[in-house]
């Protein structure tokens, strides 16, 4: 191998890194209690929307909020959708979603919640948010990922920026079927 095949593979060997350490990032909000209406949501240093981590961080809030109080929680998620609400297709997947007392599963992406313990958090609420290679792979687009404590792999989360910069939610998949917390499991 000559010096410009040896300088060459440096070369992208050095690209590919920086892209890749760009793509694995992870970031972990802490809140010291969710918010229980839009405005107190929108109080919160999150609600800038100046990153898509902030905006997926926010959408669990959200969901928490949704299992709760279905007006409230549409509020929030259609905030967080900025000009582009819930459709009614939407708002009957989330139904359908929370059906038979599933409240629990948006619970599950904070630190501590686990089947064994009901998907009961620890306090403070505490979610991380992570991004990977591919996530910026189209342009405007933010692809995250998000762990529960039900679920062996991270789910994802889109966010679409606005021309102002700041990131909106436009698709979850975060109300994907978990593991039956163990006071509900006939199985355990």
């Amino acid at each position: 191998m000559g010096i410009f095949d040896k300088l060459k593979n440096t070369a992208f060997s050095t690209v590919g890194s920086a892209v890749q350490s760009l793509g694995n990032k992870k970031e972990t909000f802490t809140f010291s209690a969710l918010p229980e209406s839009l405005a107190e949501m929108q109080q919160l240093p999150e609600a800038s929307l100046d990153s898509p981590f902030k905006t997926a961080a926010l959408t669990v809030c959200a969901l928490c909020a949704y299992g709760a109080d279905k007006g409230i929680g549409t509020e929030m998620l259609n905030w967080l959708r900025g000009p582009r609400p819930l459709s009614g297709m939407d708002i009957s997947f989330l139904n359908d979603r929370f059906r038979d007392g599933k409240t629990y599963v948006p619970f599950s992406y904070f630190a501590g919640a686990t089947p064994d313990n009901d998907y009961t958090p620890s306090q403070p609420f505490t979610v991380t948010v992570e991004s990977n290679s591919v996530s910026a792979s189209e342009e405007g687009y933010m692809k995250l990922f998000i762990s529960s404590g039900g679920a062996d792999s991270p789910r994802p989360i889109q966010l679409r920026r606005k021309g102002d910069g700041r990131w909106f939610l436009w698709e979850q998949y975060l109300m994907s079927d978990i593991r039956t917390p163990k006071s509900a499991d006939p199985w355990a």
